[in-house]
């Protein structure tokens, strides 16, 4: 408990100092996630690469 709180120490200083957060990150992987899932089951793997 102790040392996941000073892992995090510098993560919660960010915030507060420059406002900073990973939100805009964690909405990309959502889009991802959600585009991801709605073509589950599409074989043409040069579609994803685009």
């Amino acid at each position: 408990m102790i040392f996941s709180s000073i892992k995090n120490y510098q993560t919660l200083l960010n915030y507060f100092d420059k406002r900073s957060t990973n939100t805009c990150t964690e909405s990309l992987n959502t889009l991802i996630k959600t585009f991801r899932s709605q073509f589950r089951g599409d074989r043409n793997i040069d579609f994803f690469l685009i």
